[in-house]
């Protein structure tokens, strides 16, 4: 029996010695992971601001002379046509200024008639007949300032447009000069009015591409134009003031004061190019120093890479990454050096910007 017992636990240590060596000599299995080629974009980041949509002829109408609103004959978001008589005030005081110069205007000229006839007969210089004509020219000056105040009187549209704001109501009483309402034409569209700082203010020019996005439409994204930039800044907010004027866009319901979102791009990112990278390819980073794994054959590389700067979801790529190089994101964070990996999927496409 002793025999037999040792036989047996002979027997089964090396059935447990072949079971140990098989699983040491056997391959291990590649890491699966995903990878993206590493493309070309522009040199320089994108700046991004936010501004507020409105008409790019957008004007405050005012009567000329003071008084009562008589009537107001449009409302707030109205659309209006070239000529249309928007509000006018009450013309009882206006109508005796115009009567009054006219009445002074007239008794001026008969003067002047009477007084040619008094010199030809020599009863008065020339001097008083001078006087004369001299107070007529006035008097006939004080009727067209009358005259021309009273055709403003009334407020038109100066061209098709809409109501934006009615800062007045009918029966208050305006000064003159003072804004009634706030007029947006229809013919040069819409523009986006924003603020940049001094830092980023220098890298625009006129002409530069902008993408605009609206919080009230968010699945629209308009393009545009840099088409004015402030010399100086605002004194009260310290900002440079830009304008960006938008492609037609007829068929999205654009009001004025909507909030956009801008994203400009200027024309220094576009003097060169920058190696760009998916920010999940970055593994480790210090400052400006980071780490991604680069795909090779089957096996990761540890690869040291400088940073430009983040630009959304990707990495601009000062040095360490060529363009074309495929990159590895997910899966990195678990790799060693010179691991074998296997690709889970086909490559992906390239990074967006």
């Amino acid at each position: 029996m002793r025999i037999v017992h040792m036989c047996l636990m002979t027997g089964c240590a090396i059935v447990a010695s072949g079971c140990s060596s098989d699983a040491k000599d056997a391959p291990v299995a590649p890491t699966p992971v995903r990878v993206v080629a590493a493309t070309s974009g522009p040199a320089a980041p994108s700046i991004r601001t936010n501004g507020l949509l409105a008409n790019k002829d957008e004007m405050r109408l005012a009567f000329k002379v003071g008084g009562v609103i008589k009537r107001l004959a449009a409302a707030e978001g109205e659309p209006v046509r070239q000529g249309q008589k928007l509000a006018e005030i009450e013309q009882t005081e206006v109508n005796a200024q115009v009567e009054q110069a006219r009445q002074s205007s007239d008794k001026a000229k008969r003067d002047v008639a009477r007084g040619e006839r008094l010199y030809a007969d020599k009863v008065i210089s020339l001097e008083q007949l001078q006087d004369l004509r001299t107070q007529a020219a006035m008097a006939e000056a004080a009727l067209n300032s009358a005259q021309f105040n009273w055709s403003y009187a009334a407020i038109v549209a100066p061209r098709d447009g809409t109501v934006l704001r009615r800062l007045a109501e009918e029966r208050e009483l305006v000064a003159a000069g003072a804004p009634v309402l706030v007029f947006g034409g229809q013919e040069r569209g819409f523009v986006v009015r924003a603020g940049l700082a001094d830092r980023e203010i220098v890298q625009v020019r006129i002409g530069d591409s902008v993408r605009v996005k609206l919080d009230a439409l968010p699945d629209a994204t308009l393009d545009g134009k840099v088409t004015e930039i402030a010399s100086a800044a605002d004194g009260a907010s310290g900002m440079f003031g830009i304008e960006v004027a938008i492609d037609s866009q007829a068929e999205l319901p654009l009001k004025s004061g909507l909030v956009a979102k801008l994203t400009i791009v200027p024309a220094s990112a576009l003097s060169g190019s920058r190696v760009y990278v998916p920010i999940g390819a970055i593994v480790e980073g210090d400052g400006r120093n980071a780490r991604l794994f680069v795909l090779d054959n089957d096996r990761a590389r540890r690869r040291d890479i400088e940073v430009a700067f983040i630009e959304g979801a990707v990495v601009a790529v000062a040095s360490g990454v060529d363009v074309g190089e495929q990159v590895i994101t997910d899966g990195a964070q678990y790799l060693e050096d010179g691991e074998r990996v296997a690709i889970s999927k086909p490559v992906a496409t390239s990074a967006q910007l």
